[in-house]
């Protein structure tokens, strides 16, 4: 192994160097990844690149996209060494073979953070019209707050509720009116509705 390493031109060394510290890091923030741990949230260069997808928070220049590149380069240029003769060709080929790993990779992660789900509710879009009853009394003509248990994208949620009636006991059925705020819906009984 000695003999080896010291039979290598200085710019091996400097490229078998980049490419074993690369895979090192990329195999840690792979575990990391898998694990829970966000290795990115540590390791982004804040730049406000027009490279960047504000809308997914997706940027180009992260340490993460920088360790997928020094991969993709290092081991083309190690790998095809022997089999390229002319040096521009294979430098240009490691390039673009590193530019390639960083798209399918940020693609990747573009792909997965799409898939998920936030788990918020925009009360404000979903909750008018919807029914359920009272959990603590309403006091009456918007003098004091209650509270409410709706039924919203398949989901009880629990809410601050106001009405501009008579007060609304425990387990009286209602239907929102109207979105005070994010936390407080405006509701009348059920039976007043019919008329």
């Amino acid at each position: 192994m000695i003999e080896w390493w010291s039979s290598l031109t200085v710019l091996m060394k400097v490229l078998w160097g980049l490419t074993l510290s690369a895979s090192l890091i990329f195999v840690i923030q792979s575990i990391m990844t898998f694990v829970g741990a966000d290795t990115d949230s540590i390791s982004d260069f804040d730049t406000d690149s027009d490279l960047s997808d504000a809308g997914s928070g997706i940027n180009l220049f992260t340490f993460r996209n920088f360790v997928n590149f020094c991969l993709g380069f290092g081991w083309t240029a190690i790998l095809l060494m022997d089999s390229i003769e002319s040096h521009f060709l294979l430098w240009f080929l490691s390039v673009v073979v590193g530019l390639a790993l960083v798209t399918v990779v940020m693609l990747l992660f573009k792909w997965l953070s799409d898939m998920q789900q936030s788990g918020n509710i925009e009360v404000e879009k979903c909750a008018a019209g919807c029914q359920g009853t009272v959990y603590l009394t309403i006091p009456g003509h918007r003098s004091g707050e209650g509270k409410i248990q709706i039924t919203i994208s398949n989901a009880v949620r629990e809410y601050n509720a106001q009405t501009e009636g008579d007060a609304i006991p425990t387990g009286t059925p209602i239907e929102v009116i109207e979105v005070i705020n994010k936390s407080t819906l405006l509701v009348d009984r059920i039976n007043s509705l019919i008329v």
